[in-house]
């Protein structure tokens, strides 16, 4: 994708709609991308690109189209996808993603990482031990950024895969005429935008800036009552 090779914000928006895809063949597990958010460069107060170059955000400095994979809270994993060119540090972070094919391989690597964490209770799906709950609706498998890592097996150890390599196991594709996935991405698709999630400590103006790019009313996003945009256009 040229595209990331350039404006983030743009590189952002063009990111909504397009596949993120692990495997490949009947069980390939493949999702539209439904919400991303924006960090641009060092001046970015709620960037990690903010303190200079380190061995966690290496990858940010790197080239374009690249996964920049970090873990939060000793526990999740996020994924970034690298734009600009290099040694000018910025990512999309991709906060959600609806399930498109490969429901059924997310269902069982979400279900095996809460087993192997022990963090059932409470959760979605219930861990050897717990009480059952009522399994997720597909739609919200991957709806926020350490789900979408959950459910497409997404590690540390893919930081720095060339994500726009066709024969990464990890990779993104634009949606293909004629195919019956039944996803509607393209030029018509409504993105509209809002303030990121989860900056607090970041001042102003990061804190207030329109740089979270999502799909309205999809039933995929993170959280809930998030669907509130600033812009909504198509792109």
């Amino acid at each position: 994708m040229d595209a990331l090779a350039t404006d983030t914000l743009e590189a952002a928006r063009r990111l909504v709609g397009a596949r993120l895809v692990r495997g490949s063949g009947p069980n390939a597990r493949i999702g539209r991308i439904v919400e991303v958010e924006a960090y641009i460069g060092r001046t970015d107060m709620a960037s990690h690109a903010r303190s200079g170059p380190t061995r966690r955000n290496a990858t940010m400095f790197g080239p374009p189209g690249h996964a920049y994979v970090y873990l939060v809270y000793g526990m999740y994993h996020c994924l970034n996808v690298v734009t600009e060119p290099d040694n000018k540090p910025a990512a999309v972070l991709i906060r959600a993603v609806e399930p498109l094919a490969g429901i059924e391989e997310m269902r069982l690597a979400r279900s095996e990482r809460l087993a192997a964490r022990g963090t059932g209770r409470g959760r979605s799906e219930a861990t050897p031990g717990s009480a059952a709950a009522p399994r997720p609706s597909d739609a919200r498998l991957a709806s926020g950024p350490g789900l979408v890592c959950v459910v497409f097996s997404i590690t540390r150890a893919d930081d720095g895969v060339d994500l726009c390599d066709p024969a990464s196991d990890l990779r993104l594709e634009q949606a293909s005429e004629g195919d019956d996935l039944g996803d509607d991405a393209g030029e018509n698709l409504i993105v509209a935008t809002g303030p990121r999630i989860g900056i607090d400590y970041a001042p102003e103006p990061w804190l207030s800036n329109a740089w979270r790019f999502f799909v309205p009313g999809s039933p995929s996003l993170s959280g809930r009552n998030r669907a509130h945009p600033v812009i909504g256009r198509k792109r």
